[in-house]
């Protein structure tokens, strides 16, 4: 497993701790904020966060966040 790392956004501080492939649970200001998963480079999808399943709705502090992510792997 990778190790948790911390990304800024807007100057929002978000720290990234890697789940499984491709998918990401992402703390915001100290709380559990959102897990995310890599559709594509660019578009990343909000899980639910009672079931883990995709919501399909474009957000795009969540796709920042991926775009984030993919750029500290890099």
């Amino acid at each position: 497993m990778d190790e948790p790392f911390d990304i800024v956004i807007g100057g929002i501080e978000y720290s990234i701790f890697p789940e499984e492939e491709d998918v990401y649970t992402v703390f915001k200001d100290g709380q559990e904020y959102v897990k995310i998963q890599k559709d594509t480079e660019l578009q990343w999808l909000k899980l639910d966060p009672d079931t883990d399943l995709p919501l399909f709705a474009e957000n795009e502090e969540v796709n920042q966040i991926g775009r984030e992510i993919i750029a500290y792997k890099a």
